[in-house]
C-alpha cells in the first residue's frame, strides 16, 4: 500500500510556474492604457465619421468640377480642330489645363490634411467640453430630481406604501445573489461591503503608492491636545453649535492617519488626511501637504457614513464614489466620524444617528414638518415609542428624533382657515392639509401636515398610543377603542367587553377596516383580506379543495408580508372570527387553523401584541379548540425569540398545519436530511427553527459533533436541477429556506412539479481543518470517506489507476449503499460468480473514477473486477472502521486533502495563471499564503483576490497582485 502511495504523490507532483513580477505589472499597465485609448478611439471615429462625411463631399465636389473641365477640353479640342488649328497649338493649351488640374487637386489634397489636424484638436476640445457638460448634468439632475419629489408629494400621499426592499423574495438564496468583500485586518477576514466592487469605487491617484502594513499601525506626526491619528479639532467639534437653518462654519484644518483602500487594485494605503472646507485631502504623508493631494472628497448633505463589520473600518459615501477608510484604533474612527457628521449636518444626539434600529416601524411615509417657522418635506418613522425622520426614504441616518413618551398629540383645528391664507405664505400648503402637533416634554412643539384624512387618522392614533395618553381610548377605530378599554382594565376575564358585537364573529363582510390605515389602497386590501379569510374558512377542507386552501392562505398572507400595516389587521380580523359563542364545528377549527400559520410569520404590533396573548390565554383549554390554542402561545413565544419570517409559508408548512393538529407535536414539521452514504435521518423543526437549531438537533440524533467542531454544513440543491449547492447560514429559518425554494421552482417551471419536488437537504463537509481530526466520532470519519471517495469518482482527486483500484476496494469493504457484503474468496476472483460479479460492477461503477472506465470495453470492465475482487478479497477481515482508518490515513497525505476545488476562467491581470488546463491533469501553478491575502470578494460579477508577496527573499518592497476569477456567482 505504501509503494501504492509514494506512485500516487509522485504522480501528483505540484510545479510552481514562474513569471516575472514586473513584466506582469508592466502588462497591466499596458491592458489599462489600451482600455482608455480604446474608449478615446471610439469617440474620435464618431467624430472623425462626420468629418469625413463632409470631405467626402467636398472631394465629390472637386471630382465634379475636374469632371467638367474635362469636357470643356474636349470641346475646345473639338473646336480647334473645326477651326484648322494647328495640333502643337491644341497640345499646347490642354497640357495647360491638365497642370492647372494637377496642381487644384494638389491644393485640395493639402487642404484635407489640413482640415484633419484640425479635427484631432476639435476632438481633444470637445472631450473636455463633454467631461464639463456632464458634470453639470450630474448636478442639475440631483437639483431637479429634488425639486420633482417636493412637487410630486400630493401624488405619493395618495399611493400605497412604499418599502426599501420589493417583497419578501427580493434576497432569494436561489437569485439576485450578491456577493461580499472582506479585507483582512489584523489577522482577521472583516467585511467592509456587502455588495461587489467596482473598478471606480474609492478611486483615487495613488494605485502606485506602498502598501499599508495592516499588522502594526506607526502612528504620524502628533499634535498638542489631540488623540494621534485623529482629527485636531473634536474636541472644539463638541462645542459646534446649530442654529436653527443649521448655518455653521469650521476655522481650522482637521487632520489624522488613515488607512485607504486603493480603487485598481484593493490593497490599504496609509494616507494623510485633512479635511478643509467642506472637502478632505489626503497625502502620503504630513510634508507632501504642500504638493498636489493624491485625491479629494467632496462632502455634501448626499453624503453618508456606513460602519463597517470591524470596529475601526466605515465606508464614506459621496455622489460619485464610495471611499473604505480604516482608523488605527475604534476611538479614532469614533471621532472622525462625529466630525463627519458635523459637516453633513446631521444631529447626531443618540447612537442610533449611525446605525438604524432593527426594530420593525409601526407606521412610516412623508409629511411635512414645520418647527420655529421653518417647513421640510421629510420621510417619517414611528418605531416603538421614538418618532425619527429622514431627509430620504432610503437613508440610515435620521435627521433627528422625537421621544413621545409621554408627550401631547393633538390635531389642530384649521376650519377656518382658507387656501388664500396659505397661499399668501408662499409654502405651497392648502387648507386640505390635516395638522397635528406633537409636544414632547421640556422642548418647543413640531407641527407635521398630513395630506390626506386617511393618513391624518393613522399618524394621530399610532402617535397617541406611543405617547401613552389616556386620550388613546378615544382616537381610532371602534375595535381599537374596544382594545384600548381592555387594556385599561388589563384584561379583566369577566369584562362585559370581551363580549362586545364588535369584537365577536361577523356572518357578513366588513364594511370598514378594524385598524387604522394610511390610505384608501391599504383599505381596500384589508376588505379584500377579509373575504379571502371568509372563503378559506367556509370551504370544508378536503382533498380536492386542499391547493384552494393553501392557495388562499399563502396568498392572504403574501400581502401582509409586503404591507406590513395590513399585519394588525389581519389578527384583528382573525381573532373576531374565532370568537364566537356557537358550538365548535369545522368553520371555526379552520379559522384557528389560519391562525396558526400567520404567528409563525410575524406578529402585531403596540397593544395588538398583549390582546393577542390574552386572548390566547383565555382559550387555551384541554378542547380540540383550545389545543390550537396552546400551539398558537409557543409559536409566539418561539417568534419573540428569533425573529420574524422572510417569506410566506410554504407548501408543506400550511398541508402539515390543515390535515393534523400541532398541538399533539412539539416540532409540527419534518424533513429528511440526506448524506454521501445514501443514508438520511427525519428530522423535526417549527416556524422558527434556525438552521443553527436545527443542526443542534440533527447531530445529538446521529451521534456528531457541533458544526464549528466537525467542520460539517447544511446544503441546499438548486431549484433550477444545475450542479449548485448553496451552503445555509446558522441565523437563516428553515421554513423560509423551503418557501424560497418552491418559490423559485415555481418561477423557473411553472405548474411543472407542483407539490410532486421538494427540496433536498444534504449535510456534508463544507471545511477541512487539521485540528478538527482531534476528536473526530466515527460517524464524522465515515461520512468524510465517502465525501473525499466522490471527489475520486468525479476525477477530482489525483489517483493514479493501481490506487483508484485500491481505495474502491477499501470502500467496498465498508459496504455502504450495497449491504454488508462479504469481500470475495480468492477462488472466486478468477471466474466470479453472476452475483459476485454484479456486485463487483456495483462497486466500480461507485467507487471507481469514472473518466477511467468512459472508453473500457466489456472485456476490459471484466478484467477491472477481476483485479478488484483480487484487492478486496485481500481486505477479508477488516471491519468497517478499520477500512475507514486507512482510506483518510491515505488521503490526508495529499497536500490539497479537504480543500474545495473550483473550475474558473482567469480573467483581468493574471498573467501567471493564464496557461491553465483542467484538474486534476494539471499540477499546481501558483500557490499564495493565506497571511498573504489582503481582499477578497466580489469584483462586478468575478471573484477578486489581492495577495501581497515579498519581491526579494531579504524581506525587501512587497508587490501587490490583483486575481481575477470568472466563475458563476453561486460558485463565487
Amino acid at each position: 500500500m505504501a509503494d501504492v502511495l509514494e506512485s500516487g504523490r509522485a504522480g501528483a507532483g505540484s510545479v510552481v510556474g514562474a513569471g516575472s513580477v514586473d513584466w506582469q505589472k508592466r502588462c497591466v499597465a499596458l491592458e489599462m492604457q489600451l482600455l482608455r485609448f480604446r474608449l478615446q478611439a471610439g469617440k474620435i471615429r464618431e467624430l472623425l465619421a462626420e468629418k469625413m462625411q463632409e470631405l467626402e463631399l467636398r472631394v465629390t465636389e472637386s471630382d465634379q468640377r475636374a469632371e467638367r473641365a474635362k469636357k470643356q477640353i474636349h470641346v475646345m479640342e473639338e473646336k480647334l480642330k473645326y477651326a484648322n488649328v494647328q495640333p502643337s497649338e491644341s497640345e499646347n493649351s490642354v497640357f495647360r489645363r491638365y497642370q492647372d488640374l494637377t496642381n487644384q487637386v494638389q491644393e485640395k489634397d493639402a487642404v484635407i490634411k489640413r482640415l484633419e489636424v484640425q479635427l484631432e484638436k476639435q476632438i481633444l476640445v470637445r472631450a473636455q467640453e463633454a467631461k464639463i457638460i456632464e458634470e453639470k448634468a450630474a448636478k442639475i439632475k440631483d437639483w431637479v430630481t429634488f425639486k420633482l419629489r417636493e412637487v410630486s408629494v400630493a401624488r405619493i400621499h395618495s399611493l400605497l406604501p412604499q418599502y426599501p426592499a420589493a417583497g419578501p423574495f427580493t434576497h432569494l438564496i436561489y437569485k439576485n445573489i450578491t456577493v461580499p468583500v472582506y479585507t483582512t485586518l489584523k489577522g482577521k477576514a472583516t467585511q467592509i461591503s456587502s455588495v461587489p466592487l467596482h473598478d471606480d469605487d474609492s478611486g483615487s491617484e495613488d494605485d502606485s503608492g506602498s502598501l499599508a502594513s495592516l499588522r502594526t499601525s506607526t502612528l504620524g506626526p502628533e499634535r498638542k491636545g489631540s488623540t494621534p491619528g485623529s482629527p485636531r479639532a473634536v474636541k472644539r467639534g463638541e462645542s459646534v453649535y446649530f442654529t436653527s437653518i443649521h448655518f455653521f462654519c469650521w476655522h481650522d484644518s482637521e487632520n489624522g492617519y488613515l488607512l485607504k483602500m486603493g480603487s485598481q487594485v484593493k490593497a490599504w494605503k496609509r494616507r494623510w488626511f485633512i479635511l478643509r472646507n467642506g472637502e478632505i485631502f489626503y497625502y502620503k504623508s504630513p510634508s507632501d501637504v504642500i504638493r498636489k493631494p493624491q485625491g479629494q472628497m467632496e462632502l455634501n448633505s448626499s453624503c453618508r457614513i456606513a460602519r463597517g463589520e470591524g470596529a475601526q473600518t466605515f465606508q464614506l459615501i459621496t455622489e460619485k464614489k464610495t471611499f473604505f477608510l480604516t482608523a488605527d484604533s475604534p476611538n479614532i474612527l469614533e471621532e472622525w466620524i462625529r466630525v463627519l457628521q458635523n459637516i453633513f449636518k446631521v444631529q447626531a444626539s443618540s447612537p442610533i444617528a449611525m446605525e438604524t434600529t432593527t426594530a420593525k416601524p409601526t407606521v412610516r411615509g412623508w409629511l411635512t414638518k414645520v418647527k420655529h417657522g421653518h417647513s421640510k418635506l421629510v420621510w417619517c418613522s414611528l418605531v416603538s415609542k421614538v418618532f425619527y425622520y429622514y431627509r430620504n426614504q432610503d437613508d440610515k441616518l435620521p435627521l433627528g428624533q422625537l421621544r413621545m413618551r409621554e408627550a401631547v398629540v393633538e390635531e389642530v383645528d384649521r376650519s377656518c382657515d382658507s387656501d388664500e391664507d396659505y397661499e399668501a405664505g408662499g409654502r405651497g400648503f392648502l387648507s386640505s392639509h390635516c395638522t397635528l402637533v406633537v409636544h414632547p416634554r421640556e422642548q418647543s412643539p413640531t407641527y407635521l401636515l398630513i395630506g390626506t384624512k386617511q393618513e391624518k387618522d393613522t399618524w394621530l392614533y399610532h402617535l397617541t398610543v406611543a405617547a401613552g395618553s389616556s386620550a388613546s381610548f378615544k382616537v381610532g377605530t371602534e375595535y381599537e377603542q374596544l382594545v384600548g378599554n381592555l387594556l385599561d382594565v388589563e384584561g379583566d376575564p369577566d369584562s362585559a367587553l370581551w363580549r362586545s358585537e364588535s369584537l365577536c364573529f361577523c356572518k357578513d363582510g366588513l364594511r370598514s377596516p378594524l385598524t387604522t390605515l394610511p390610505s384608501e389602497a391599504l383599505q381596500t386590501e384589508a376588505l379584500k383580506l377579509f373575504k379571502s379569510c371568509q372563503l378559506f374558512i367556509n370551504v370544508l377542507v378536503e382533498s380536492p379543495s386542499i391547493d384552494y386552501h393553501m392557495s388562499l392562505a399563502q396568498n392572504a398572507l403574501q400581502v401582509c408580508l409586503t404591507h406590513p400595516e395590513l399585519q394588525n389587521e389581519m389578527y384583528c380580523q382573525l381573532i373576531k372570527q374565532t370568537n364566537r359563542r356557537t358550538p365548535h364545528n369545522s368553520s371555526l377549527t379552520q379559522c384557528w387553523q389560519l391562525l396558526a400559520v400567520c404567528v409563525a410569520l410575524f406578529l402585531p404590533q403596540q397593544h395588538f401584541l398583549w390582546y393577542l396573548r390574552q386572548y390566547l390565554q383565555r382559550h387555551a383549554d384541554p378542547s380540540e379548540v383550545g389545543k390550537y390554542a396552546v400551539y398558537c402561545q409557543r409559536s409566539v413565544e418561539r417568534t419573540l425569540q428569533n425573529g420574524e419570517r422572510e417569506a410566506k409559508p410554504s407548501r408543506m408548512e400550511v398541508l402539515s398545519i390543515l390535515l393534523r393538529n400541532p398541538y399533539h407535536h412539539s416540532l409540527p414539521f419534518s424533513i429528511p436530511v440526506h448524506f454521501m452514504n445514501i443514508t438520511y435521518q427525519v428530522v423535526g423543526f417549527d416556524g422558527s427553527t434556525t438552521v443553527d437549531e436545527f443542526l443542534s438537533t440533527l447531530t445529538q440524533r446521529v451521534g456528531m459533533r457541533k458544526p464549528h467542531l466537525s467542520g460539517f454544513a447544511l446544503f441546499t440543491d438548486d431549484p433550477s436541477a444545475r450542479d449548485l449547492e448553496h451552503c445555509l447560514q446558522p441565523s437563516v429559518k428553515i421554513c423560509d429556506v423551503i418557501s424560497k425554494w418552491e418559490q423559485a421552482l415555481k418561477e423557473l417551471h411553472p405548474g411543472k412539479y407542483e407539490g410532486t419536488r421538494i427540496v433536498r437537504l444534504m449535510y456534508k463537509s463544507r471545511l477541512c481543518f487539521r485540528a478538527q481530526a482531534k476528536g473526530e466520532t466515527e460517524r464524522e470519519r465515515l461520512l468524510l470517506t465517502y465525501q473525499v471517495n466522490d471527489e475520486v469518482h468525479q476525477g477530482h482527486f489525483p489517483v493514479n489507476k493501481e490506487l483508484a483500484l485500491e481505495v474502491a476496494a477499501l470502500m467496498a469493504q465498508v459496504g455502504s449503499g450495497f449491504g454488508e457484503e462479504r469481500a470475495p474468496s480468492c477462488a472466486s476472483c478468477s471466474s466470479p460468480q453472476p452475483k459476485t460479479q454484479q456486485i463487483l460492477l456495483q462497486a466500480l461503477g461507485r467507487f471507481y473514477p469514472k473518466h477511467y472506465k468512459q472508453d473500457c470495453s466489456m472485456d476490459q470492465l471484466r478484467h477491472l473486477s477481476e483485479r478488484l475482487a483480487t484487492k478486496w478479497s485481500v481486505l477479508r477481515g477488516c471491519s468497517a472502521s478499520e477500512c475507514v482508518r486507512i482510506y483518510l490515513t491515505v488521503a490526508r497525505k495529499w497536500p490539497l486533502f479537504g480543500a474545495k476545488l473550483f473550475h474558473a476562467k482567469v480573467s483581468g491581470n493574471g498573467t501567471r495563471l493564464k496557461n491553465y488546463s483542467s484538474f486534476p491533469e494539471s499540477h499546481l501553478l501558483v500557490t499564495y499564503s493565506y497571511q498573504s491575502v489582503i481582499t477578497f470578494g466580489g469584483c462586478r460579477d468575478d471573484l477578486m483576490v489581492v495577495v501581497s508577496q515579498t519581491k526579494e527573499q531579504g524581506g525587501g518592497k512587497k508587490s501587490v497582485e490583483k486575481l481575477v476569477f470568472a466563475l458563476p456567482k453561486p460558485k463565487v
